[in-house]
């Protein structure tokens, strides 16, 4: 096999083999081709050989085929190689060297499985830059191929030219298709007699399918109809992107594999880029599926496109050495559509980040400040308005442990207690009731009220996003919490020593320093939010009517959403071809139209 491999590296030249009558100095391929037609088994055992348990005699019978693949390549003209390649691909060499990728021996055959695969990207290369010319049979006979799969209309009408009767030619024969125009070729610029490829074999392998769908799409308004053919070759320059068919040639392979160390072997290679075809197939079939499930019209072409780059990115970017393709298949079948939407707008906050970088920083800050304050103005009006809460003892709760079902039973509320902050935000009112009022009682008939200059702590059991968003400084303590546990907050201050107080009464203090330092930290007052959202805004608002950052998944989800969606929306008046900014009014950048003020005076308020 070396001495073989050795015979078929050897260069060749056309014109200096033909200037000599013997075969001697042939090298390359066709040093043996006198063999093969003698021995035409020769190349079936040499596949059969990459099964082999010994790694050496694999390894010599791979780069055999590589030496015969790059020279057929290299050498023989337009209508010879790919003959050869059809006929080696037929052995089931793709196969066998796509098992071995994914086995275990990679490190002992890794060189010539290397080459293979920068072999096969050169041949995807090469086939991607043969034009289609619709005059070469080939390609005639193949796009024919396609027509015919279509199942067109059996008895085309007749008519008569220089008194001959001849078929009328259909008007949508190619459009209805998914072609641009009734003239296919054009078409095919991009991605050549690859892309025909890929074409003919999708509708040669899912005939039933393509049939179907043409069907289901002649009743539908030529909008809404999705174009087959363009989305396939769509599908073929999406894998040629992706597997970077063009940036990697086989001497790069080689240095790069140098480079590399054994312990990086499943980031070079790239087992799933033999099964280009099934990849190609699969990911029609996610192209067809979004196009049904988004209601798409021709004009949302390009958005589909960036649905199925990004599925394609995911899955099979993502994908390890070791996956199989039939894996892939399944994945790529079942990927929602919404996550794939999640997934394109991190990719474009990502892509955003990379173009206007500290200027995106700035605003996300900025607008973070903003959130934080209009949810602290939100939850504090909360605690203006007032709210009931059920009165109960809960004694055994006051030191942290577990409520069970008894003594849920046996604390049973009596009474309702209303709690409302006062419009000057200093004082929290409070009274306790025997039923709760339709109407909420005015600040002026509540008996009892705290200072809140004297408030130290505020205690709870509400559960909190996690503990690290619990800063040092925090006044929020957290007790125990367990399925029984009543939703409680408790507010902790500090009381003068020459003043003793039951819980809950009035208590003022105008220096809090001497307070704290004179007093003992006692219970102000206790109340039960009935639910979690209402316990959210009364904790988060005590927190942050004293300066301190709000604490549960509810308050945070909510300056998230907001501080987002007002990015969202200046995001809307930015061009993205404008990498100097996002500030209006900076140069290359035409603002937004200010709307004209006539009929408009200056009497206007905010209301805080």
């Amino acid at each position: 096999m070396a001495i073989l491999v050795s015979i078929v590296s050897r260069p060749y030249h056309a014109d200096r083999s033909s200037q000599i009558n013997t075969n001697n100095n042939a090298g390359g391929f066709q040093a043996l081709k006198p063999a093969l037609a003698v021995y035409p088994q020769f190349l079936e055992m040499l596949v059969t050989r990459l099964s082999s348990a010994d790694h050496a005699l694999c390894a010599n019978a791979l780069q055999l085929i590589n030496s015969l693949m790059r020279d057929a390549i290299t050498n023989d003209n337009e209508t010879e190689w790919p003959k050869f390649i059809k006929r080696i691909q037929d052995l089931g060499v793709i196969k066998a060297v796509y098992v071995l990728m994914q086995s275990s021996a990679l490190q002992d055959l890794a060189h010539p499985l290397l080459e293979f695969q920068a072999l096969t990207k050169i041949l995807l290369r090469r086939w991607r830059d043969v034009p289609v010319d619709l005059v070469k049979p080939e390609h005639r006979r193949t796009i024919k191929a396609v027509h015919l799969s279509s199942n067109p209309e059996k008895q085309p009408e007749y008519e008569v030219r220089n008194g001959e009767s001849k078929p009328k030619h259909n008007p949508l024969k190619w459009r209805r298709l998914g072609f641009t125009s009734e003239n296919p070729e054009p078409d095919f610029a991009d991605m050549g007699f690859l892309g025909m490829m890929d074409l003919s074999d999708y509708v040669r392998k899912y005939q039933d399918e393509f049939q179907n769908i043409l069907l289901e799409q002649a009743v539908l308004p030529e909008q809404q109809r999705c174009p087959l053919a363009r989305a396939s070759l769509t599908l073929t320059a999406i894998l040629f992107e992706h597997f970077e068919v063009d940036k990697m040639d086989l001497e790069d392979s080689k240095s790069y594999l140098a480079l590399e160390s054994r312990t990086n072997f499943d980031k070079v290679f790239k087992p799933l880029l033999l099964h280009w075809s099934r990849l190609h197939v699969a990911g029609l079939h996610a192209f067809f599926r979004l196009w049904k499930a988004t209601g798409a019209e021709v004009d949302d072409f390009p958005k589909i496109v960036e649905l199925v780059r990004i599925l394609v990115e995911s899955v099979v970017g993502g994908a390890d050495r070791t996956k199989g393709i039939e894996e892939i298949e399944k994945e790529m079948a079942a990927f929602e559509y919404g996550k794939l939407r999640e997934l394109q707008m991190e990719l474009l906050e990502l892509t955003y980040e990379d173009v206007w970088g500290q200027h995106l920083r700035g605003v996300k800050e900025e607008l973070q400040g903003e959130a934080l304050q209009f949810v602290k103005e939100q939850r504090i009006r909360c605690l203006l308005a007032g709210a009931w809460f059920p009165n109960g003892t809960y004694t055994d709760q006051e030191g942290g442990g577990p409520v069970t079902e008894d003594s849920l039973v046996q604390n049973a509320a009596h009474g309702y207690r209303f709690v409302r902050l006062s419009e000057n935000r200093k004082y929290l009112h409070w009274g306790d009731f025997d039923e709760k009022e339709e109407q909420s009682p005015s600040t002026a008939s509540l008996r009892d009220k705290i200072d809140l200059s004297i408030v130290s702590s505020v205690v709870s059991n509400v559960t909190a996003n996690d503990r690290s968003s619990i800063g040092s400084d925090s006044t929020l303590k957290e007790l125990l919490h367990d399925r029984f546990t009543t939703n409680k907050i408790t507010i902790h201050g500090y009381l003068p020593k020459s003043r003793g107080s039951r819980e809950g009464h009035s208590r003022t203090s105008s220096k809090t320093s001497s307070a704290r330092n004179g007093s003992k930290e006692s219970v102000l007052l206790t109340f039960h939010p009935n639910s979690h959202n209402l316990a959210s805004e009364w904790l988060d608002g005590l927190l942050m009517l004293l300066d301190q950052q709000p604490i549960t998944a509810e308050t945070n989800g909510l300056i998230h959403m907001i501080s987002d969606y007002g990015l969202k929306v200046r995001l809307l008046n930015v061009r993205f071809n404008d990498e100097e900014g996002i500030v209006e009014g900076m140069d290359g950048m035409d603002g937004p139209e200010i709307p004209s003020r006539e009929g408009l005076d200056d009497d206007y308020y905010y209301e805080i």
